[in-house]
């Protein structure tokens, strides 16, 4: 395997390659009723404008750490690969106090305020929507991320050998994400091309993000990515697995 496809990005490139219009996440959060179906080329294209806007607007620079306190959602999964697009370094979950910028969600802005480098907050909403009221001290993601480029040129080349990503305490090269997430396709049912995997597992270890991004990114799969699944008895679940014609499931129930 050769650099270009030694790093997160570097999957989500030979993706874009091979075929931009299959789909790659498809998102649903089972309190509010949202779901978001996004191509291998949308998906691509929300992570070159977020990577336009950590490297230009917010100068986030290589090795640099970025505390993302997000759940697990769509909004999540682009900021992931628009980091390794960067160099910088995902901490999901970490501390805000010692992280050059921070990426949180609605719940987590207080918590956020530790962080003394830029802060940029998500609202969350369906299709991406923007805070009613942006948080003060904070860069309201929706607001400034539609007028980004579509297209994006790290400014130094991303080093496989590189931190890329944090997650639990735990810490990962680029390279050693791609390597996890393709040894981990045979045990999560993902048989390569076209497998489709349902995952309702948080973000908050690597099973849960190799489950919900990376694993289905590195074997040419698709993932159906659910928030509060719980709200699902396991009749409707059933259903859901039917009408996405999904292959395989990573639950917690």
């Amino acid at each position: 395997m050769n650099d270009a496809v030694r790093t997160p990005a570097g999957l989500l490139q030979a993706a874009l390659r091979a075929d931009p219009a299959r789909p790659l996440v498809t998102f649903y959060d089972d309190a509010t009723g949202e779901r978001v179906e996004l191509s291998v080329a949308t998906f691509g294209n929300w992570v070159a404008k977020t990577a336009n806007l950590l490297q230009g607007d917010l100068g986030a620079e290589p090795g640099d750490r970025v505390a993302l306190l997000l759940p697990a959602h769509w909004q999540t999964a682009v900021w992931l690969l628009a980091c390794s697009s960067v160099g910088v370094v995902a901490d999901l979950g970490g501390d805000p106090a010692a992280a050059d910028l921070v990426v949180s969600g609605p719940d987590t802005l207080d918590a956020a305020r530790a962080c003394s480098g830029e802060r940029v907050a998500l609202a969350l909403r369906p299709l991406g929507g923007r805070f009613p009221q942006p948080p003060e001290g904070f860069t309201d993601y929706a607001v400034e991320v539609p007028g980004q480029g579509d297209r994006f040129a790290p400014f130094s080349p991303v080093d496989p050998e590189d931190l890329a990503l944090v997650v639990a305490g735990a810490e990962w090269t680029g390279a050693e994400v791609v390597e996890k997430a393709s040894a981990d396709a045979a045990g999560l049912g993902l048989t390569g091309p076209g497998s489709r995997l349902l995952s309702g597992l948080p973000y908050d270890s690597w099973k849960g993000v190799s489950a919900g991004l990376y694993s289905p990114l590195a074997t040419g799969g698709s993932v159906v990515l659910c928030r509060n699944l719980d709200h699902l008895d396991d009749e409707a679940l059933a259903r859901r697995v039917e009408s996405e014609r999904v292959s395989a499931t990573a639950v917690a129930r």
